[in-house]
């Protein structure tokens, strides 16, 4: 049986955790231990009371999560924040968090992920950091319309700001929120982005300097990396995966 450190030790790795300055709230890596022992990895976008339920009752003792506990931290461990965490305690699940770096990574991140599913290879960095580029970006041979059918036929709900080429040449990728990828669109020479969602103010930026948006859901576009994660670690470590969904429609 695996064990809980030698999982985190290999995902730290993998996923160059390190590497990023990610916001002081991401709080990247093993955020709650369990006993030392690993049987079954879960993977899922948040955290909260649901995924952790869930995860618990489908005997998960290691949850992989894009979005951890302490963005809104310190908190008293009181009322729904003191039931959140006693549901990991008592349940004797581990919580490990990573943020940017399964956004940015060339082969198990959201982004190359994105771009996998339109069968397209990224050949670019977008939106360089201190530790890498977060997104990437990809050549496109389609038209703008065959663009918006390939991600309908993936996504539920694909949200579609038309204000650029009818023929874009590239284009850039960042998952979940795309606010802080709109000017880095612009400085790039990219007119078409596939991101999660956007804040109201952004349609007439993109209105203005003629670029085509695609927003396909924050937690939707978030759902990848998590599990490539999960994939990976249950085919080292010899042991069963689960992604753990919570139905988001945000």
């Amino acid at each position: 049986m695996p064990s809980l450190d030698e999982l985190v030790a290999y995902a730290n790795q993998r996923t160059r955790l390190d590497a990023y300055q990610d916001a002081p709230g991401a709080r990247n890596g093993l955020q709650v231990a369990n006993n030392g022992a690993v049987t079954k990895i879960g993977a899922a976008v948040d955290s909260g009371l649901v995924p952790f339920q869930r995860a618990v009752a489908a005997g998960v003792d290691f949850l992989i999560v894009h979005h951890g506990m302490y963005w809104d931290m310190p908190q008293l461990l009181t009322g729904p924040v003191y039931t959140r965490v006693k549901t990991l305690f008592d349940g004797n699940c581990a919580l490990y968090s990573n943020h940017l770096p399964l956004d940015g990574h060339p082969e198990i991140g959201n982004n190359a992920l994105l771009a996998k599913q339109l069968g397209l290879t990224p050949d670019r960095p977008f939106m360089e950091t201190e530790g890498g580029a977060v997104g990437c970006s990809a050549p496109w041979s389609g038209s703008r319309d065959d663009l918006k059918t390939q991600l309908e036929a993936q996504y539920d709900r694909v949200v579609p700001i038309t204000c650029g080429s009818t023929t874009p040449s590239r284009i850039a990728f960042c998952s979940g929120s795309g606010n802080s990828a709109m000017k880095e669109l612009v400085k790039a020479g990219i007119d078409t982005l596939v991101t999660g969602e956007l804040r109201e103010e952004w349609f007439n930026f993109a209105q203005e300097r003629g670029l085509n948006v695609f927003l396909c859901g924050h937690y939707a576009t978030e759902v990848h990396a998590v599990q490539a994660l999960a994939a990976e670690l249950a085919a080292k470590f010899d042991l069963p995966w689960e992604f753990i969904r919570t139905e988001n429609p945000l």
